[in-house]
């Protein structure tokens, strides 16, 4: 004869503890789920700050930026005109300096911007014939949005809302 056996402590309620050890799985499980949520929160805080740090180091305090090229402003020693702009404390400001000479410097009043910590926002500069004619013109880029600012008549300017319209027409086939 063969001898059998059951283990009663897996019927439902014959263990006795046995909601002792559910409550204990729903804490550990409500535990395990907040800590994710502080590790969350800690890393997204780490990695904001690592940003700014970032930005800090690329950029510098104020938020700083320039490029050099020849775009035709006061270039006949050779030298290329040099371009800066500046975030001060949310006004961008673009200081030009023609073919590489200080004396003749010249300063085109940016957007200001609005929000939190828009103060360390960094601005690029780019150079790119966006018209067509030849010269290249300035195009400052702010997070996603760019402002241009074509090159004409040996400055750079706002563009009129006639050329606003061609420029769409030119990138929007």
């Amino acid at each position: 004869m063969a001898v059998t056996g059951k283990d009663l402590s897996t019927e439902r309620g014959a263990a006795p503890g046995g909601f002792w050890r559910r409550a204990y799985a729903v804490a550990y499980g409500v535990t395990l789920l907040l800590a994710v949520i502080a590790a969350a929160a800690v890393i997204s805080v780490l990695t904001e700050r690592g940003s700014v740090v970032l930005d800090d180091v690329r950029y510098g305090r104020p938020r700083t930026t320039h490029v050099a090229g020849f775009v035709g402003h006061g270039e006949a020693a050779g030298q290329p005109t040099h371009l800066t702009a500046i975030n001060l404390n949310r006004q961008i400001v673009i200081v030009e300096l023609p073919g590489g000479d200080a004396a003749q410097v010249r300063t085109l009043a940016g957007p200001y911007l609005f929000g939190a910590d828009e103060h360390l926002t960094p601005v690029t500069l780019t150079l790119r014939d966006l018209d067509g004619d030849g010269a290249p013109d300035l195009l400052l880029g702010i997070r996603r949005e760019h402002v241009v600012y074509l090159n004409r008549d040996g400055a750079f300017r706002l563009p009129t809302p006639e050329e606003q319209a061609a420029l769409t027409a030119q990138r929007d086939p």
